[in-house]
């Protein structure tokens, strides 16, 4: 972490990051598949197994480990063999009993809020998705790392008004959004498109990145029209570091 930034965030490839809040690190979503090693998301546009791309050769430091929810592109068996079986992992209660049935023995369910390190992390709502489909897909959560300066990871969800009060509650200096607009064949996209990043531009004064892009198959957004698309947003490359 550079000496003047309090919030670092590296993408490492999808929802795979590295966030440093003041001087801790966290391991978000971690999927270590090799390419083609996962199978393809079904009922998708089309069928490249996943992932798409290969991880970035860069430094796997970091002091805890948190899960978004338990999607295979955010938790995969790859990352579940690799992950050291005490390694303090932060996750959604619904999905708690799972980590420690697979052998991980400090798990922390986020209810509401908790402490580690001097960050205190909140647990935030999110929709993946609209109507019958969203709740389909299960539980999935946002959190809000509030250190010397705040950051909100807002996890796999659409543009909602739950989303717009997390950010007018924790009035973030940095926003993380789940951009790809990941559809099926059927129904409305389950994360977030143009139209979505453009309302979080438009809500907060933070600065906004960005990923889960690129990188499985029924995303269908690229970096390059969400850019084309967008103003004052971050758009990080797999292995990029922002600083702020």
């Amino acid at each position: 972490m550079s000496t003047d930034a309090t919030i670092d965030v590296r993408l490492l490839r999808n929802a795979t990051l590295l966030l440093t809040v003041d001087e801790t690190t966290f391991l978000v979503d971690p999927m270590f598949a090799s390419p083609g090693e996962n199978p393809s998301v079904p009922n998708s546009p089309n069928d490249r197994r996943n992932p798409l791309v290969p991880m970035p050769d860069v430094d796997l430091s970091y002091d805890a480990v948190l899960v978004t929810h338990r999607h295979p592109d955010h938790f995969d068996e790859a990352a579940k063999e690799a992950l050291d079986a005490d390694v303090p992992l932060f996750c959604q209660p619904a999905e708690a009993d799972a980590f420690v049935e697979e052998g991980f023995t400090d798990v922390r369910p986020v209810d509401d809020e908790v402490s580690f390190e001097g960050i205190t992390i909140h647990r935030t709502p999110g929709r993946h998705g609209h109507g019958q489909l969203a709740e389909e897909m299960g539980p999935v959560s946002g959190f809000v790392f509030e250190g010397s300066e705040t950051l909100y990871l807002a996890g796999d969800t659409v543009w909602y008004d739950a989303v717009e009060q997390t950010l007018a509650e924790f009035d973030p200096d940095v926003v993380v959004l789940n951009g790809g607009e990941a559809q099926f064949t059927e129904g409305r996209p389950i994360t977030m498109g143009v139209e979505d990043v453009a309302a979080v531009r438009e809500a907060t004064d933070a600065a906004v990145a960005v990923v889960h892009m690129e990188a499985i198959n029924h995303c269908l957004l690229s970096r390059e029209e969400l850019r084309s698309n967008t103003e004052n947003v971050h758009v990080p490359e797999d292995g990029e570091l922002l600083s702020f």
